[in-house]
């Protein structure tokens, strides 16, 4: 099953008048102007999609920052988009795929498989010499039902003991994980086992993602192989979806927590480990950081959640 389409690609589908639904997911943490840059210019035919209020439900502390909606209301989102059962769907952004990846995994999730992000997203589209249009698309409602629980994902519960026979990887920025800046989430540090994996690292400078042979080497020296059980958490689950992209290119089949960091870290009866070391704990085991306590500088840290 692919998960790509490159600009080329895209363009002579569109050109060949193939029904394709673009989904436009310009958002970025920290930022309010996805819906502005978005009608400043996006591909022809192009639907807005609203991370925060269409890709999540409610910010809960027991729950996390961008809890999963419910079924019913990502079904109501994807008729709002236009997509009938039938469509082939293809996801960007302006981020290298950081955003619009939580769209591409929720709709596999949902049992909707014709589905690919667009390679490099809005940049690689614009490198290609491709239109763009402004203003506002409001396609008619499609018909496309939706079911759930199509990918793995695992609990709060599973992720602390995830290494015991897995590899549990944290998407989030160095700084992030190791504990020296957190930006948002109430205590700084990692889930203790998990290994640091930035999503920075599934990328070119461009924002298309490496190819397959090398996101196979990065991940096998992180401790993968092909009988290796993987789960992803970042901070909200939005990056993380981008990390099982990029592990589905490799070959590998892996899980998202999608409660991820923010939900770990409301938790005070979780562990959260400081440092580069998987294992190194504060010294009460909670872990002493408070955040917010900065803002990262990392081209990492500007995109994920």
């Amino acid at each position: 099953m692919a998960t790509l389409i490159s600009a080329s690609e895209l363009h002579t589908r569109l050109e060949s008048g193939k029904r394709t639904v673009l989904l436009d997911v310009r958002w970025v943490l920290g930022r309010t102007d996805g819906h502005v840059e978005y009608q400043k210019a996006h591909l022809p035919g192009a639907v807005f999609v609203n991370l925060p209020t269409e890709l999540a439900d409610h910010a809960q502390p027991r729950q996390g920052r961008h809890p999963l909606p419910s079924s019913e209301r990502f079904q109501e989102s994807a008729r709002k988009w236009g997509i009938n059962d039938d469509d082939t769907v293809v996801a960007y952004d302006n981020s290298g795929s950081m955003a619009a990846a939580r769209v591409w995994w929720m709709l596999r999730n949902a049992g909707f498989d014709s589905v690919y992000l667009l390679d490099g997203g809005l940049a690689a589209w614009r490198a290609a010499g491709y239109p763009v249009e402004s203003g506002e698309v409001s396609p008619a409602v499609g018909n496309v039902m939706v079911g759930a629980a199509r990918m793995p994902a695992i609990t709060e519960q599973e992720a602390g003991q995830w290494h015991c026979n897995g590899v549990l990887l944290d998407a989030r920025a160095g700084e992030r994980y190791r504990g020296e800046v957190e930006p948002i989430d109430p205590r700084a540090g990692h889930i203790p086992g998990a290994v640091s994996a930035p999503t920075t690292g599934n990328v070119a400078a461009d924002g298309t993602f490496l190819p397959a042979e090398e996101l196979r080497r990065r991940f096998e020296e992180l401790g993968l192989d092909r009988s290796t059980k993987v789960a992803v958490y970042c901070g909200s689950g939005v990056t993380a979806s981008h990390e099982i992209a990029a592990l589905e290119i490799a070959g590998y089949q892996a899980a998202l927590y999608p409660g991820s960091f923010s939900q770990w870290s409301n938790n005070a009866a979780n562990p959260v480990a400081l440092g580069a070391d998987p294992f190194d704990e504060g010294a009460d085991g909670a872990g002493d950081h408070a955040g917010p306590s900065g803002t990262s500088t990392s081209a990492g840290s500007s995109v994920e959640a």
